[in-house]
């Protein structure tokens, strides 16, 4: 049996009730697994609770049921540990537009004990294998939006973390900066590195991950490798080089999420 970055189980999340409006029932008894070293892509539309799903993982959101652990980790038990695994990397910006691009990721560093002597180089060479190091000195501000979002991707990655989670890390970015983001990205996985990636850019996951989870309405729908989930939905369609059958994700996802 493969080691797991990631297992949930029977997760729940039901939201209070406010002005007079009944709670919302996020998620429904959400069970996943997500090997290490794996890229894999969590799927679904606006308000399916794939937000919620990853605040749980890194603690943003209690949960109201269930289980999770990271790396055999139990976020009941060890909470802290198991959050020194996780690189996130948030869907809205949110660093200091006003500091030094290299200023924002050692300071990273800082919260996770890193000494300066320690995260300097290694925020330098994040930087240069972003190709955000001839900007290093620059004001986060002046960098473009592409730029930006991979600052964001330097600053999860400063303390190593062996689980990095992306929540739309590429919208907005023009198809050549997310074209070398997913290359960089992609490397890391074969460095063990396991990548949990939410995406509205379905054409990015179908290239992209190994394993796919497609949930609505906050229940998981559909879980398996990309090769299964295609397969099974769509078993007539003939697959390409890795996978790729050309947009054929895109039409199991409409199917999927309309049906439900």
């Amino acid at each position: 049996m493969a080691e797991l970055a990631l297992t949930v189980k029977d997760l729940e999340k039901t939201y209070a009730s406010q002005a007079g409006r009944p709670g919302t029932h996020a998620l429904h008894s959400v069970s996943l697994e997500i090997p290490k070293g794996d890229f894999f892509a969590l799927l679904g539309p606006n308000g399916a609770g794939k937000t919620t799903l990853i605040g749980i993982v890194t603690g943003l959101v209690t949960k109201t049921g269930g289980k999770a652990w990271v790396h055999g980790i139990d976020l009941d038990e060890s909470p802290e540990k198991a959050r020194t695994h996780i690189g996130v990397v948030p869907q809205n910006l949110n660093f200091d537009y006003f500091g030094k691009v290299i200023d924002i990721v050692v300071t990273q560093g800082g919260y996770y004990g890193i000494p300066r002597s320690i995260a300097i180089p290694r925020a330098e060479k994040i930087l240069k294998d972003l190709g955000l190091y001839e900007k290093r000195n620059d004001q986060a501000r002046t960098l473009s939006g592409g730029m930006q979002r991979r600052l964001m991707i330097a600053r999860a990655l400063i303390h190593e973390p062996q689980f990095l989670i992306l929540d739309e890390p590429t919208a907005g970015v023009d198809v050549e900066l997310r074209r070398s983001m997913w290359e960089y990205l992609t490397e890391l996985t074969k460095r063990g590195v396991t990548v949990l990636l939410t995406t509205h850019y379905l054409e990015e996951a179908e290239r992209l991950a190994r394993h796919v989870a497609i949930i609505n309405k906050g229940e998981i729908i559909v879980n398996g490798t990309l090769e299964e989930v295609l397969a099974q939905h769509d078993p007539a369609a003939p697959a390409g080089a890795g996978g790729y059958r050309g947009g054929k994700l895109e039409e199991v996802f409409i199917k999927l999420t309309q049906e439900k």
